[in-house]
């Protein structure tokens, strides 16, 4: 294990002793409340924008309980948070308390306002005698300014078998503004005996218990409380926080097996608990088995961030999901994203609100055929759609769009053109693809970027896990693709295996 500094110490578990209003105690260290420590899941934040920010947390002195109330009573509990500009707490910004519910699994949503614009600010919570750790986050840059220099990372697929999470530490360790996560924070599948760690249950969860209870799981890794507790995050899903390869309210798979009315209950229960752990605004809080996802941020004149949700209001995957050549996958009726978030889209691209037009969401985007055809669970499947929202950028004259990329457990750059059918086409765009935190295992890394004879506008591949550290600025942004040489063993390194900028108002990928 490298050395661990005291800033690292502080954001990823031990809570700094307070100075202010809060007991200067913290139970981590003394563990002398009667209570049970309340905070093992950690602390984090989210959705900032340029006077406030979400701060998160979940009691849970027992987090691994199977009822998925994590060792709380059925009774509500009074949390209360601060946020300061020092991680000891000298002086305090603003603080308040709020409760923390058992309907909600004791999951807690502050929204910290009055906050200033581009600073950075520190928190923590209170409950039960017991301080939390400490976190820290950012504010958005003013709607008219570029604000400091954003270093951002964003990755996918966090499968909690396949690995264990040295790409969060190693994210942390970049000390990021801000960090995108693009779907798979869990998965949904049973133990399966020989992984490098094991799943809680013998068979996949469809209970609301049974996701609080995986959340919970993967929450009390500290790799992962480290990469929430440096930067306020951004979070979108995609499928395996529901079931695999699910599409609107159409089944992939046929285990287990559910009526109609236990699947939407599992719709309804998966999203529940996405939103009882993620550091989301209210406004974000599921309905029944639906969720409002796609949103919008905005980072100042520098960066708009429009947020997707590409599952939920899909058409089902043609041709019977996999990887087909299929015309039905041309049609101009299907949408990835659906129609309305289809018009959403378009209309925030062209309002033109920051030099970088940037788009998070879940699958491959560019054209990527090979001999078997292409994927249908990605927007190959849906060209129709890409094509609509690719000529819509154009002639909306949007600035600078890029496109990043989860879902596929490699890490990919690409070209975007006005037409995959023609190899000399005019690039309008950039996608940069994540690998995964953990899944697919470690890797071959291999570089070799395969079919990029039928496909010249893909210009990197990798086959490690990891992550993408960007650089954006007024004129340019950089990628920076960071891999973990092993995830089967802890605390591998972690190195820049490529790197590209994309200068303002040039679109395409310049290596460096």
């Amino acid at each position: 294990m490298r050395p661990i500094s005291r800033r690292t110490l502080v954001l990823g578990g031990l809570a700094a002793a307070g100075a202010t209003a809060l007991p200067a105690h913290s139970s981590i260290i003394t563990a002398t409340a009667a209570v049970p420590y309340p905070f093992q899941l950690g602390v984090a934040s989210g959705e900032p924008d340029a006077s406030s920010v979400v701060l998160w947390t979940r009691l849970a002195p027992s987090p691994l309980n199977a009822d998925g109330q994590g060792g709380m009573a059925n009774t509500n509990v009074t949390v209360d948070w601060q946020v300061s500009t020092n991680d000891r707490f000298t002086t305090l910004v603003t603080q308040g308390q709020v409760t923390a519910t058992y309907g909600a699994a004791h999951s807690v949503h502050v929204i910290a306002n009055g906050l200033n614009p581009d600073s950075d600010y520190y928190y923590r919570f209170r409950a039960q005698g017991h301080l939390s750790p400490v976190g820290r986050t950012r504010t958005a840059p003013a709607d008219d300014t570029n604000g400091r220099d954003l270093v951002m990372a964003f990755t996918s697929c966090a499968h909690y078998e396949e690995g264990y999470y040295t790409a969060y530490r190693r994210m942390a360790e970049d000390n990021p503004g801000l960090i995108l996560f693009l779907g798979d924070y869990i998965y949904e599948y049973p133990a399966t005996a020989g992984r490098t760690r094991l799943h809680l249950g013998a068979t996949e969860i469809v209970s609301l218990a049974d996701y609080r209870r995986r959340y919970a799981q993967y929450k009390s890794d500290p790799d992962l409380q480290a990469a929430h507790a440096v930067a306020p995050w951004i979070v979108v899903p995609d499928d395996h926080e529901v079931e695999n390869n699910y599409a609107n309210m159409v089944r992939a798979d046929s285990t287990p097996s559910l009526t109609t009315a236990q699947w939407t209950a599992r719709r309804t229960a998966a999203y529940q608990a996405y939103y009882e752990n993620m550091p989301l605004r209210p406004a974000q809080a599921n309905n029944g088995n639906s969720i409002p996802l796609y949103r919008r941020l905005r980072w100042g004149n520098l960066a708009t961030f429009h947020m997707l949700d590409t599952r939920q209001y899909r058409n089902d995957q043609a041709c019977g999901d996999g990887w087909k050549i299929c015309s039905d996958a041309d049609l101009a009726s299907r949408s990835l994203p659906g129609n309305a978030q289809e018009t959403w889209l378009l209309d925030g691209l062209a309002q033109h609100s920051g030099t970088w037009g940037i788009i998070g969401q879940q699958v491959f985007f560019a054209r990527r055929f090979n001999s078997t055809g292409a994927s249908m669970d990605s927007w190959d499947g849906y060209r129709a759609s890409r094509a609509r929202i690719q000529q819509g950028w154009v002639d909306r004259a949007t600035r600078n769009p890029v496109v990043l990329t989860g879902d596929v457990h490699r890490a990919w750059a690409s070209n975007l053109v006005a037409d995959y059918n023609n190899p000399a086409s005019a690039v309008i765009g950039s996608e940069l693809v994540t690998s995964s935190v953990t899944s697919s295992g470690d890797g071959d890394g291999a570089t070799a970027i395969p079919d990029v004879g039928t496909n010249p506008w893909l210009k990197f591949y990798n086959n490690r896990r990891g992550y993408v550290r960007t650089t954006i600025s007024p004129t340019q942004l950089r990628a920076d693709y960071r891999a973990v040489a092993k995830v089967s063993e802890h605390d591998a390194a972690a190195s820049t295996v490529k790197s590209f900028v994309i200068e303002e108002g040039r679109p395409g990928l310049q290596a460096v």
